[in-house]
């Protein structure tokens, strides 16, 4: 189910999924039914009542919304938060960078952030725009977990496109094994959270090369993984 999970503080834990869990993603042609009963099973895993996981309809944008303000159904953003921690939330990845945040107010209430950061997400500033957004809410002392995603050594990509990339996040500029232009998408990630003064964690595990994860680069059309952040009641 796990691919890994923690209680990070008192009531408050992050995890994310490996392929055992199934695919959770409704968008790649897997029957509906089959995925809501997956996620079914991956919230009683957690401990949260059955349909309270909130999920996204993942864009690569860099659009983050409050949990609070977004209804029922899965809202079109890249990033959702909970200003009192109180929804348990989720992003889905196949190869992309999934962050969960999570901070504390000063009278002790939990602000928790799930962030879908893909290569045009990342770059046009979602991981700011969250902490931003955590921080308007009241959240101090950020920390962050980056879970699996495809890492520097498999993600090749044209060399115009690493240039524009570190032309906007220097740390993101990676190669190959084999020496060809690539990106570093957690590296960019973890860089600009700490220069953001956030603590991050990150998770190993590169999806293209573990078959207990998710790639779309290895099997596109591929399932979904997702990186969830809650509490329990």
């Amino acid at each position: 189910m796990f691919w890994w999970h923690r209680q990070v503080e008192e009531n408050l834990w992050v995890g994310f999924t490996d392929a055992s869990a199934g695919n959770l993603a409704l968008h790649v042609g897997d029957d509906p039914e089959a995925v809501l009963r997956r996620r079914a099973d991956l919230e009683a895993a957690m401990g949260v009542a059955p349909a309270s996981l909130r999920f996204m309809n993942q864009v690569h944008s860099a659009t983050v919304l409050h949990a609070q303000e977004a209804g029922e159904a899965a809202p079109t953003a890249d990033g959702l938060i909970s200003t009192d921690g109180l929804a348990p939330l989720a992003v889905m990845v196949a190869d992309c960078v999934p962050v969960l945040l999570a901070g504390r107010t000063t009278a002790g209430t939990a602000v928790t952030a799930a962030v879908h950061a893909g290569r045009r997400g990342l770059l046009d500033g979602i991981l700011p725009e969250s902490v931003e957004r955590m921080r308007a809410a009241g959240a101090g002392s950020i920390r962050a977990w980056i879970g699996p995603c495809i890492c520097g050594s498999c993600y090749e990509v044209p060399a115009a496109m690493r240039a524009d990339a570190a032309a906007v996040l220097p740390a993101a500029a990676a190669s190959t094994r084999e020496g060809t232009p690539a990106l570093d998408l957690p590296a960019g990630a973890q860089v600009q959270l700490e220069d953001l003064g956030v603590d991050v964690e990150r998770i190993e595990g590169c999806t293209r090369e573990n078959a207990e994860l998710y790639s779309h680069r290895r099997d596109p059309g591929t399932g979904r993984i997702a990186g969830v952040i809650w509490r329990r009641p």
